[in-house]
């Protein structure tokens, strides 16, 4: 088993370290390959520097009531076991050769590989589930869950290059790509904890808003950042075809007639070119009708949150999630 590092982000959460720890130590045991080098290879995925929001989301909500700590650390871990599963599937799609700048599993070991390495982690995460759940609750929600994250994949995959994407047709995608992940993870740790359906629902719709901003920010961050900073080319999300907030809104003003031939260019738009585009939906204000969109969902998971009971799980949540969604980097 690998040493387990968290995220420099937990050092301002020492009651939560201790359970992320085990989080990722429980994963650890249940990777059981028969090919040491693959198993090798999603270790070091494991271990290579998320930040565990996921399962850091379900145990800070599972804290409002008294219960099995293991059990709730145990559903943290399918969760983060779920989430790397679709990275790895994500970087199958995209072709990606690298992922948080170490060796993706399918540029490591092929497309073959990398997808029997995704596969065999959703069988980890309902094994885990079908040993900690408290009822088939949990397994029926995480099955809808992968089914929304496919959807949101196949929704992105249509709509690649799609010059007249909507607003409403990216909020859509990022829902099920991101947000019903986080969304999930809140219910989870409500829910199984003993919590009523209300309170669950209300978990859900929180991080419903959290997974929405986050992944707004996310994409505000590819147009605000310098390659060096990205550790990937600028805006290579345009040259794949993924068009995300900032650019949409940029399109419907009028600097629409000079992005659209370098949008048209597609996949052979050069790094020079992508540079302009960035450029242009700066000059347009798509990144800062971007930011308001993002603002609007975090105000809304923080109104969520302000009305939870006062516990110290309230606000560490609130101090997560405010220095999450007011992140720069």
């Amino acid at each position: 088993m690998q040493a387990t590092k968290l995220h420099p982000l937990w050092q301002a959460y020492p009651d939560l370290q201790p359970e992320l720890t085990q989080v990722m130590q429980l994963m650890d045991d249940n990777i059981n390959l028969s090919d040491p080098a693959i198993t090798a290879a999603i270790l070091a995925m494991i271990h290579s520097g998320g930040k565990l929001l996921r399962p850091a989301y379900c145990l800070l909500f599972s804290q409002f009531k008294d219960t099995d700590r293991q059990r709730m650390i145990a559903l943290a871990a399918s969760l983060e076991t779920l989430h790397t599963a679709t990275l790895i599937h994500d970087d199958i799609l995209d072709d990606a050769k690298l992922r948080r700048h170490q060796a993706s599993i399918q540029e490591q070991f092929g497309k073959d590989v990398a997808v029997y390495a995704g596969d065999y982690l959703f069988v980890v995460v309902f094994k885990i589930l079908a040993h900690y759940s408290s009822s088939f609750r949990s397994i029926q929600l995480n099955a809808s869950n992968m089914e929304k994250i496919l959807v949101g994949e196949i929704h992105q995959k249509d709509r690649h290059y799609h010059l007249d994407m909507t607003l409403a047709q990216y909020q859509e995608q990022i829902q099920g790509k991101t947000a019903e992940l986080f969304a999930l993870s809140c219910f989870l740790g409500a829910y199984e904890s003993g919590q009523n359906e209300r309170f669950a629902n209300k978990a859900r719709k929180i991080g419903m808003a959290i997974g929405m901003a986050f992944q707004i920010l996310d994409d505000i961050l590819d147009y605000q950042a310098e390659a060096t900073n990205l550790g990937k080319p600028i805006l290579e999300d345009v040259a794949e075809g993924v068009y995300t907030s900032p650019l949409i809104f940029a399109l419907q003003t009028d600097y629409r007639q000079q992005l659209l031939p370098l949008l048209r260019k597609q996949g052979q738009i050069t790094a020079a070119e992508r540079v302009e585009v960035q450029s242009l939906v700066l000059k347009a204000g798509g990144v800062q009708q971007a930011q308001k969109l993002a603002s609007d969902y975090t105000d809304t998971a923080l109104k969520g949150l302000q009305h939870l009971p006062k516990q110290p799980a309230q606000q560490a949540l609130i101090q997560l999630t405010e220095q999450l969604l007011h992140r720069q980097n």
